[in-house]
């Protein structure tokens, strides 16, 4: 199972039992037994998932399954850790196959991120949001794929150069149409190996009914929208797959969420006070909605507002943003790779 990127750790960090707390015979606390092998536990106590981690691997698992994954990538056959008398517990034969899998072979180099896809919106017949505006005594059409287009190849040539070993792909390159499903098919046909991921960047530019609406968002799949992101059975047992999809699934989430930050932070350096952040928020888009994998949609600004437009009109402003952008990305594959691919605290 070709999964890319490890799960962020949004679970709070399992906190010691009290002394008192009974504990099944022959089963030991893990929160206590991780810590005293130099393990790091990660918990979700509503979605019963868990993450075990040291040295740059991991094994996560969902409490009371007879089944792990090993570095979000091999499924195993193996009781998991489950919660007995409101303690999480694991048997010794789980103590034992653990730490036997993180003092395993440590010469791979980890995961890394193998492609980044850029998808700058609309183009051809398909213009997108449009404005005509006075910008420096000239009536200029401000046209949404003009601009998407502008930002993709200035970012494209930026990730080319910075990762040569890397397959920096574009949806379009020229001003021709390209649909919505052709877009997020590309995605999930780029081929990559087992410790591979791709990252989905779509470029757009917003416009509003009130002319003062101005600044730039990023946005990601809301975390209520279910969809199916494992393109293959993997234990043939329908109702474990569904809870693999499910882990997959808040892995590519909570990712995307740290992509986004990471770029709002980027882009903030570079534009300062020529442009207002406004924040990172959650939504159904078609090509977020749609991409197996970790994405972002980002909305560069308004081409309604005049004074946004003219920004947005400019070449110098778009190179601001673009090299905002690009840091962005930068610094979460940076974050992913020296981590092995596991990003928690």
């Amino acid at each position: 199972m070709n999964v890319g990127l490890r799960r962020i750790a949004v679970f709070c960090i399992l906190s010691f039992f009290s002394v008192w707390t009974a504990v099944p015979l022959g089963m030991s606390s893990l929160a206590e037994r991780a810590a005293k092998n130099g393990m790091t536990l990660y918990w979700d106590p509503l979605a019963q998932n868990g993450v075990l981690e040291k040295n740059g691997h991991q094994i996560s698992f969902s409490a009371g399954t007879s089944f792990v994954l090993e570095d979000y990538k091999n499924y195993v056959q193996k009781e998991a850790p489950l919660v007995q008398n409101g303690v999480l517990v694991a048997s010794d034969s789980f103590f034992s196959y653990v730490e036997k899998f993180f003092r395993g072979d440590d010469s791979e180099n980890g995961f890394r991120i193998g492609a980044i896809l850029i998808d700058p919106g609309h183009g051809g017949k398909d213009p997108g949001a449009n404005q005509t505006h006075t910008i420096k005594g000239k009536k200029v059409d401000v046209r949404e794929k003009d601009i998407t287009l502008n930002v993709g190849l200035k970012l494209y040539k930026m990730l080319k150069a910075a990762y040569p070993d890397k397959k920096i792909l574009m949806t379009r390159n020229t001003d021709v149409f390209v649909s919505l499903a052709q877009r997020t098919e590309i995605a999930n046909s780029v081929r990559l190996s087992s410790n591979e991921a791709i990252l989905y960047v779509s470029v757009h530019v917003n416009a509003s009914l009130d002319k003062k609406a101005s600044g730039y968002e990023v946005w990601y799949l809301s975390p209520g929208y279910r969809r199916q992101v494992l393109n293959q059975t993997v234990s043939g047992d329908k109702n474990v797959d569904s809870i693999l999809n499910d882990m997959l699934e808040e892995e590519f989430t909570t990712e995307s969420i740290l992509i986004a930050k990471f770029i709002m932070d980027g882009v903030g350096a570079q534009v300062g006070s020529l442009s207002n952040p406004r924040g990172i928020k959650a939504e159904e888009w078609f090509v977020v909605r749609n991409a197996n994998m970790p994405s972002v949609l980002i909305e560069t600004g308004f081409l309604t507002n005049e004074k946004e437009a003219a920004l947005l009109a400019d070449d110098s402003y778009l190179q601001k943003l673009s090299l905002g952008i690009y840091n962005g990305l930068q610094a979460f594959v940076t974050h992913f790779e020296r981590s092995r691919g596991f990003t928690g605290k």
